[in-house]
């Protein structure tokens, strides 16, 4: 699994979306699900024994479908780049307006799909499930992307703070670098020259990207889409924690917390996954004791999975 992986909000459909996700992407499935058990059932609620998570692998990156109930909804604020690269596959084209008649069916065109300056085919829409996907036919310059890229877009009162941000997240995690930076001409319609019309940047040697738009959106960022650094001790929980919060941010309940700019991470042992996975005593146990927890408490964790024991 990746060090940073994505996690999308659901209102009680994740598993529908994961069946709907590993039909469109090749190279893609099911790894496991957990259930609402009694002490998150009743936080949250929703009906015991109904699906938590689901954990998928599209085309090879690893997605967490969480079902939270109506609360949040994902929006455009984090979308995802899906890149067809000519260069390591003949049916290209083919394949991207495929994929776009599927993920377009049932949800909502952002940008048409046409040929554009940066690309000779590309469109930006939203599908059913209210996720964001920007297709786009690559030609290949310089060092390899990836298929899949997050994509952060500051709006609202962080328009024009991708550049800092995106340097912060450089700061914080290891095996990062910027890669590309685009900055919107003298005259552009809404954001100011310099600002980041694209950036993509490396993060634990995985790539992400960003950009700015000052236009009059009316979504912000919110736990509709997270990111989920996947923490290897409590050192590194601790880390990226206390990084994460530095400047402004706020601490939420799980393992949450929103950066200085509003953004939402999710800093959890990587071990967590195993301890919820199971439908026992010793899963609720686990669960109970997080659902307590701001930052979490590895060893507590454990001790509650255990049942009390050291």
């Amino acid at each position: 699994m990746e060090k940073i992986t994505p996690c999308l909000w659901f209102n009680s459909n994740a598993e529908e979306a994961a069946k709907f996700y590993t039909s469109v992407f090749p190279k893609s499935k099911i790894i496991e699900k957990a259930v609402y058990g009694d002490s998150a059932a009743e936080v949250s609620g929703q009906k015991k024994g109904s699906v938590l998570t689901v954990e998928v692998s599209i085309s090879g990156h690893h997605f967490t479908l969480l079902n939270g109930g109506p609360i949040f909804k994902p929006n455009p604020s984090l979308s995802f780049f899906l890149n067809f690269d000519p260069s390591k596959d003949k049916k290209a084209l083919e394949n991207l307006n495929s994929t776009w008649e599927k993920l377009s069916s049932g949800g909502k065109v952002l940008m048409e799909i046409m040929e554009y300056p940066f690309s000779k085919r590309y469109g930006w829409l939203e599908d059913k499930f209210g996720v964001s996907w920007q297709l786009m036919l690559t030609d290949k310059k310089g060092e390899e992307r990836p298929f899949i890229i997050p994509s952060i877009m500051f709006v609202g009162n962080n328009a024009g703070k991708a550049k800092e941000a995106t340097d912060f997240y450089i700061s914080v995690f290891k095996n990062s670098k910027r890669g590309t930076y685009a900055p919107y001409p003298k005259g552009a319609a809404f954001d100011k020259e310099g600002s980041a019309m694209f950036t993509d940047f490396m993060l634990e040697k995985q790539w992400f990207a960003a950009m700015d738009s000052a236009a009059g959106h009316k979504f912000s960022f919110n736990e509709g889409v997270s990111l989920v650094i996947n923490c290897k001790d409590q050192k590194e929980v601790d880390y990226f924690w206390d990084s994460l919060i530095k400047g402004g941010g706020r601490e939420s309940m799980c393992g949450w917390l929103k950066d200085k700019y509003g953004f939402n991470w999710q800093v959890v042992p990587s071990e967590m996954s195993d301890m919820f996975s199971g439908k026992d005593k010793a899963s609720e146990r686990a669960m109970a004791a997080m659902l307590k927890m701001t930052k979490l408490d590895i060893n507590e964790l454990k001790k509650a999975y255990k049942g009390g024991e050291k």
